[in-house]
């Protein structure tokens, strides 16, 4: 799509239903232990190689974890609304029973998808074809992205991040078909064996479209040519992480003047955006763009469009296109062996773009009144446990105590789903699929570009009810955590409150936190991208975070793929930080009555660790953990939990680790942020 639909910072969780034994204060499954592995030596291996040994992935997943797992568990729910509600066809029009029985019924109805071929995309392939010269690639490529077909670069509209009272149209660097542009620029191997495949995926997909074999080859090679020019010009990850770096505004004159050679006001003007002025995330690519858009010739970008077109329409076109789609995404970049049924893509397909509709159906099914309240204390507890941290810092002044007990106050809460929900005013039809999908594409680019203008709608959600996530929103200063992730058994209002602070505690503790990691930090408490630090004070923390850095880089994964330390530090922080505010919480929770009694034999603080420690419990295949390292901000999941634990005196105390021992650090190395 041509915008980000979630400006959040998602958590991307491994979660884990825990299994509780049946008995008033569930403790935590010794099933799932292995006993044969000391905890203090590798407490990832102790606390889940027992499930570890037990599961596998399944033929259509890359990852198979407790996120996947709850994630199951919630499309089974979804499963039964959808195909109850597609089997009546007599709905109210315009009700959300007609909206998403339709969409669905749509989605599974494969002989009218098939009969109609290419027919519907075709439209959009003329347009592209009828590109004759440079001076009209700007009005093609707004045709484009109002309809949600990718090209070159991204806009967008988000809150101002030195302004967050008013939004900002955002122009981002984009247009690539492999996942990074290292894909692209590295001169290894296995980089150059994952450029071939993805040149003949691309012939084989013209092909598909109608193109003679040597036609469709000679195509593929003008594809992946123009995409590594445009590589060659795109930031990093690591520098897209930096919010100083990546909020350059810029008036539409200013940037006409830095990136000439394409039309800047003849796109906006296209696209129906008016705008005094823009951020320009990443300038040097824009003007690296801008000078391409010139310089090539027509029949490169037609080629170079039209194979977007198809990869962004492949899962609503005949079934050939989604299996070739599947057979590189799938197979090739994440050694995944079988696609999921279409059952299971068509709900997936349903809740990314009907989330509203499809979440009041399962919010009346899967969420009891009496979750959000047990939530929110726990929220609160965990809230106060930091503002306790925060004051006794050794390391930070008075003024900057002040600024971030200020902001941690000021985190306002989503839990569940939305007071509000979201409508969809565009038609839904019983026998169109590929139109459903790209109208309901192009009416949530509409929604997004008409915020222009228009007061902050700070009660906005970018979660669907069902998601099975939680984020922290630094504009906003919000965290959210959707019904689907407030399941039992992950978290239960029935459970042991060790493991519940242990497990859902722990994502309310990483998201709260990741308003004080190193990029969540440059906000203050309005959302505003504005130092609220001492020079001395942020001089302290990079000191410790810089700790963070090195600890995780030294983790090897796969053999000769190490965790990237910078990627990854924002979460590896908000992971160390919710890991301790959440145990403090815990502990407050008793309110200095005594730990209860153990349970399966595990103290109150054994079980608080060992729910932490499930939470990332998962099975990944080599080729995707490979993406994961080189894409993913996050830790894989034994370096979520050994990384973390590896630093917390609370843990050595609980399982009784000694100097020497892997899962207990050196002081001298351990990152003390809270």
């Amino acid at each position: 799509m041509a915008f980000p639909l979630r400006a959040s910072l998602g958590l991307c969780l491994g979660l884990a239903a825990l299994s509780l034994v049946a008995q008033s204060k569930p403790g935590v499954d010794p099933a799932n232990l292995d006993t044969t592995v000391r905890p203090c030596d590798d407490f990832y291996a102790y606390a889940n190689g027992g499930w570890l040994k037990t599961h596998s992935i399944p033929a259509d997943k890359a990852r198979y974890g407790g996120f996947e797992e709850l994630i199951d568990h919630n499309r089974a729910i979804l499963r039964q609304i959808l195909e109850e509600t597609s089997a009546k066809s007599s709905w109210t029009k315009g009700s959300i029973q007609q909206k998403v029985g339709d969409f669905y019924a749509s989605g599974m109805d494969e002989a009218t998808i098939e009969k109609r071929g290419l027919a519907p995309l075709k439209p959009i392939l003329a347009r592209i074809e009828g590109l004759k010269d440079a001076k009209h690639l700007p009005a093609l490529l707004a045709s484009l992205h109002n309809q949600g077909f990718p090209g070159a670069f991204g806009f967008f509209v988000r809150q101002d991040a030195k302004a967050s009272t008013h939004y900002l149209g955002y122009l981002s660097q984009g247009g690539l078909g492999l996942p990074d542009r290292d894909y692209y620029l590295k001169d290894d191997a296995r980089s150059r064996e994952f450029r071939a495949k993805y040149e003949a995926h691309v012939a084989r997909m013209f092909v598909l479209a109608g193109d003679p074999p040597a036609l469709a080859a000679a195509r593929a090679k003008v594809v992946l040519d123009l995409e590594t020019r445009m590589a060659q010009a795109q930031w990093t990850r690591v520098e897209l992480r930096n919010p100083q770096k990546t909020y350059n505004k810029r008036t539409l004159d200013k940037l006409a003047e830095e990136a000439p050679g394409f039309d800047w006001k003849g796109y906006f003007q296209a696209r129906g955006v008016k705008l005094a002025d823009l951020n320009l995330s990443q300038p040097s690519y824009f003007q690296a763009f801008a000078k391409l858009a010139s310089e090539v010739p027509a029949p490169q970008w037609r080629t170079y469009l039209r194979w977007h077109a198809l990869s962004a329409a492949a899962n609503q076109l005949p079934k050939a296109f989604g299996d070739e789609a599947f057979a590189f995404h799938g197979k090739v970049l994440n050694g995944t062996p079988e696609q999921e049924p279409r059952a299971k893509r068509i709900e997936a397909a349903t809740d990314g773009l009907l989330g509203d509709a499809l979440g009041q159906l399962y919010v009346k099914t899967a969420f009891p009144p009496e979750s959000k309240q047990r939530v929110l204390a726990m929220i609160e507890n965990i809230r106060v446990a930091l503002s306790e941290r925060i004051t006794n810092l050794d390391w930070m002044g008075a003024d900057t105590k002040q600024q971030a007990l200020k902001k941690l106050a000021a985190i306002t809460v989503k839990i569940g789903y939305p007071d509000k929900w979201k409508t969809y005013a565009f038609d839904i039809k019983r026998d169109d699929y590929y139109g459903n999908a790209r109208r309901a594409v192009a009416f949530r680019i509409q929604e997004n570009l008409a915020k222009l203008g228009k007061p902050i709608d700070r009660t906005e959600w970018n979660w669907s009810a069902p998601t099975v996530n939680a984020s922290y929103n630094p504009t906003m200063n919000d965290i959210t955590f959707p019904a689907g992730i407030l399941q039992p058994p992950f978290f239960d209002p029935k459970a042991d409150d060790a493991v519940n602070y242990g497990a859902i505690g722990f994502v309310i503790g990483h998201e709260i936190t990741h308003g004080f990691d190193d990029s969540g930090s440059q906000y203050d408490a309005q959302g505003n991208l504005e130092n609220w630090w001492t020079d001395a004070d942020k001089k302290a923390y990079e000191s410790r975070t810089d700790l963070v850095v090195k600890q995780y880089d030294a983790y090897e994964p796969l053999k000769g793929e190490h965790v990237n330390g910078k990627l990854t530090l924002g979460e590896n922080i908000a992971d160390i930080g919710g890991l301790k505010i959440a145990f403090a919480a815990y502990q407050n929770s008793l309110k200095g009555k005594p730990t209860p009694a153990p349970i399966d034999g595990f103290t109150g603080p054994q079980r608080f660790f060992l729910g932490a420690a499930t939470v990332w419990r998962n099975h990944i295949r080599e080729a995707a953990l490979s993406v994961r390292l080189k894409t993913d901000p996050h830790s894989p999941g034994r370096e979520r939990v050994n990384g973390p634990l590896s630093n917390l005196p609370e843990f050595y105390e609980a399982f009784g680790c000694s100097d020497g021992q892997a899962m207990k650090r050196d002081a001298k190395v351990r990152p003390a942020i809270w």
